[in-house]
């Protein structure tokens, strides 16, 4: 409950509500050629929020990480191969009911990566292994720069919304990795730095990502979504991102128990191999679908599973935090990650 208020109390999530409902009453206002001309400077901005992640996130946390292969195995696999095959299962028995732009975000959701600020959080307030959740997180942010389009690509071929691979990959290797690469060789010199402004920064990143909401939905808006679905979207999106969630947090616990993990890497399971990012997904799907009047619908799934992920997760985080027993090695590598 306590994880619940403190969401609803979150100025992020009243930011992208807010950015939704002006988009819905003035989408001229964002949309792309529209009054602010916002399309203008948001590669700027993509690029800027992941020079950020890449500059703040610390060489050696990665490299104390690299060594439970068969924790990153299991996080990589849920992130890259189960989803989709979830995803599979979820078009055969509910993508009827759905619109085709729509299934397409859902399916974009499947093969995003996971998420970096998040699952660290999550991990570091549950006492789990954060080293390894840095290191799988950031892993799996460079499998989804060349993977994610990759699949996209297939799947939007079908969908209406074709898009060369090539193409795809050449710009989130121009607007998404360079910068990430960039933020990692400047972290020496800049990461105390960064680290000191860290509310600063994280106002910047966040205020970009609702930027590329406020857009994305400008031109969906402004193509029919609301006059051509109604708010009976919602509550499909909402009952979809749901059930997935609840059904690969079930499936990672589960698997990090039969594989005898320890809890602190269970928790990394748990954490970095259900969670799914909102901060590469909404630049990446700006980068890769552009100004489509479908786009709104596309990234509507994301931005219901990542409200969804963190109520959960905060809970979850909160049981774990409370039990007694915690191994040495891991209250250590907590600390020195802390």
């Amino acid at each position: 409950m306590t994880g619940l208020k403190a969401l609803l109390n979150d100025w992020f999530l009243r930011g992208m509500i807010t950015a939704v409902i002006i988009a819905s009453f003035f989408p001229d206002i964002g949309k792309s050629g529209g009054m602010l001309h916002i399309d203008h400077f948001l590669n700027a901005g993509v690029a800027l929020v992941f020079f950020l992640h890449g500059m703040g996130i610390p060489t050696g946390q990665l490299r104390a990480g690299l060594k439970n292969w068969r924790l990153h195995i299991v996080v990589q696999l849920f992130t890259f191969v189960l989803f989709p095959l979830l995803f599979i299962v979820f078009r055969f028995t509910l993508g009827h009911w759905l619109p085709p732009m729509l299934l397409l975000g859902f399916f974009y959701l499947c093969v995003l990566p996971s998420t970096i600020t998040s699952s660290v959080a999550m991990t570091g307030l549950a006492r789990g292994n954060v080293p390894a959740a840095i290191f799988n997180a950031t892993l799996s942010s460079l499998i989804g720069i060349v993977l994610t389009p990759l699949l996209v690509s297939l799947m939007a071929t079908t969908s209406g919304a074709a898009l060369p691979f090539g193409q795809a990959v050449t710009s989130i290797a121009t607007l998404l990795l360079l910068p990430f690469v960039l933020g990692q060789l400047l972290h020496p010199v800049l990461g105390k730095w960064l680290a000191r402004h860290k509310k600063t920064t994280s106002l910047m990143d966040r205020s970009i990502i609702l930027l590329l909401v406020f857009s994305s939905f400008c031109d969906s808006v402004a193509a029919g979504l609301w006059s051509n679905y109604g708010v009976s979207i919602l509550l499909l999106t909402l009952a979809g991102a749901a059930s997935i969630l609840t059904v690969v947090l079930f499936l990672t616990w589960q698997t990090a128990r039969a594989l005898k993990f320890t809890t602190e890497d269970e928790i990394v399971a748990v954490f970095c191999g259900s969670k799914k990012t909102l901060a590469a997904g909404i630049p990446m799907a700006k980068v890769l679908f552009g100004a489509h009047p479908g786009l709104g619908l596309i990234v509507l799934p994301v931005m219901f599973y990542h409200q969804l992920q963190l109520i959960a997760c905060s809970a979850l985080a909160q049981r774990y935090a409370r039990r007694p027993d915690i191994l040495p090695v891991a209250t250590g590598a907590h600390e020195k990650a802390a």
